[in-house]
């Protein structure tokens, strides 16, 4: 078994399709946490506020099924394109300590840089050792600093 965490976000219908990626994501994993939901600025582009939050699961589906799954669930909810507004945006952040480019770029880069990914991730996954930074998760969340990220906690019950 391997031990994975997603990033959602959504900034249409946000609660609707974070419950959809949630319900579609634990039909196919085990050991499933969800973090708090936060809700962020847009990064990249101009567009509504997201809704995003960490899961951790364990999961037998190989490292390149698995992408291929993520990317299937944003279909089924209406992803189209990045850096505009979207209704579901999967990312796999680590599956185990595996180091890769392909299918996936894992670590996946962002989890250092935003703050929408990094705080949800800690609050789940403190202990968990990043293999290319060579910290926990709980470091690197200590000794972030990006006064531009803002987040929020929000209210969201889990489906």
């Amino acid at each position: 078994m391997a031990q994975i965490y997603i990033s959602l976000g959504s900034n249409v219908n946000k609660e609707h399709y974070l419950r959809q990626a949630l319900i579609a994501l634990k039909a196919h994993l085990t050991e499933f946490q969800h973090s708090s939901v936060f809700e962020s600025e847009a990064v990249g582009f101009a567009g509504n506020n997201f809704y995003n939050s960490v899961i951790g699961a364990q999961t037998q589906i190989p490292l390149a099924e698995l992408c291929q799954l993520l990317k299937q669930i944003e279909r089924d909810n209406g992803h189209d394109k990045k850096f505009s507004p979207r209704t579901l945006d999967l990312d796999l952040l680590f599956y185990d300590d595996v180091i890769c480019d392909t299918p996936a770029q894992l670590p996946r880069d962002e989890i250092t840089k935003n703050a929408f990914v990094l705080q949800p991730l800690a609050e789940i996954a403190p202990d968990f050792y990043h293999p290319t930074a060579k910290q926990t998760i709980a470091q690197l969340w200590s000794a972030y600093n990006n006064p531009k990220q803002k987040l929020w906690p929000v209210e969201f019950t889990n489906p």
